[in-house]
């Protein structure tokens, strides 16, 4: 069931074209990657569908509704993860559903019970400068989704993480995608990361940007522990590398 779609997404800025005649689609349960260069338009585009900016022209719909121009209707999770450092764990967390009107204590309580599938059982009480740079983005990625509606946009989350850190990252959002049935666009430059994650991967690339091609990953995402080693990875990087080249 296609729970997301960006349509004809056209925005120019001061006169100088940045996205042409863009659509993305996301379907319930899947992982779509925005892989481009810099400067070719992909925050850009997350911005709009997010309801952040309007498109000069084009449309997004949630669901079947048009929610063009319209935030807080689909979470959004920028690259570093704006923990507030003078407030807990558990209270940045809820800080969304407080903001919409959610008492303190409730709020706490809907998300008590989810720290352990975020892999931070026990770190309720603690503040952000206590925990470990892949604990704030689990925490930050906690807090996106407690106030989604399953579909989340992420801007490169895991770029500001060491390589070891970001493969348990990978396969640790993984696994929470498959529990909470959770769908997800991804923006990302990273070839490997965009292989290793995605069902299919948006290629956006030129000025003004534009989806030149599409590419399914077609290795299921719960067999891809050492996806990273086989022949099949090197030939989806070898096509993914020709194509930004191209």
């Amino acid at each position: 069931m296609e729970l997301l779609r960006a349509e004809g997404i056209t925005k120019d800025f001061d006169g100088k074209p940045v996205l042409r005649d863009v659509t993305v689609s996301l379907e319930e349960g899947e992982l779509v990657s925005i892989l481009g260069l810099s400067g070719s338009g992909k925050t850009t585009l997350l911005n709009i569908i997010s309801g952040l900016i309007l498109p000069d022209r084009g449309k997004v719909f949630l669901q079947g509704r048009d929610v063009t121009g319209k935030p807080g209707q689909i979470s959004y999770m920028l690259q570093k993860d704006l923990l507030l450092a003078h407030k807990r764990v558990i209270d940045n967390v809820c800080l969304p559903m407080v903001i919409a009107g959610m008492k303190k204590e409730e709020a706490r309580k809907k998300a008590d019970v989810h720290f352990s599938t975020f892999g931070l059982e026990g770190t309720q009480m603690l503040y952000p400068a206590q925990l470990s740079g892949g604990m704030r983005q689990r925490a930050a990625l906690m807090r996106t989704w407690l106030c989604s509606r399953g579909v989340v946009l992420l801007d490169e989350p895991f770029s500001a993480l060491d390589m070891i850190t970001r493969g348990q990252m990978h396969e640790w959002y993984l696994s929470v995608m498959r529990s909470i049935s959770l769908s997800t666009i991804l923006i990302t430059h990273d070839v490997d990361e965009a292989i290793l994650l995605s069902d299919r991967i948006c290629l956006l690339t030129g000025s003004p940007g534009m989806i030149r091609e599409e590419i399914r990953i077609e290795t299921p995402r719960e067999e891809r522990k050492d996806f990273a080693l086989t022949p099949e990875f090197l030939g989806y990087k070898r096509r993914v590398t020709a194509a930004l080249r191209g």
